[in-house]
């Protein structure tokens, strides 16, 4: 038997919401989500495994997020905590620009 995938697209954003080369977090059903405006758009959980600081504002360099409070590393495309500690990742979600605006399937 094969399971039923449902995709719900969620609009978070408008479309110039988040700056190019920066992050910003929303609130999607109780989640903090970070949506990052590098080479595209990318959704990610906002929170830093670390101490639950929100990583949006952090620094962008490339594919990797600075998270502020403690300077922990996150590649925001994969999720994936690129210092200190192995096999953890932050949940990632698919993002669709659309006319009327930034849509996440969470």
């Amino acid at each position: 038997m094969r399971g039923i995938i449902i995709v719900v697209w969620k609009k978070i954003a408008k479309k110039g919401a988040v700056a190019p080369g920066k992050g910003r977090a929303f609130t999607v059903e109780g989640r903090q989500i970070a949506l990052f405006n590098q080479d595209g758009y990318h959704a990610i959980d906002d929170l830093c495994v670390h101490q639950d600081g929100s990583i949006a504002p952090g620094e962008l360099d490339g594919d990797i997020v600075e998270c502020p409070l403690h300077f922990w590393h996150y590649n925001i495309k994969t999720g994936e905590l690129t210092d200190y500690l192995k096999d953890v990742k932050l949940q990632t979600y698919p993002v669709d620009v659309r006319d009327d605006g930034i849509y996440i399937d969470a």
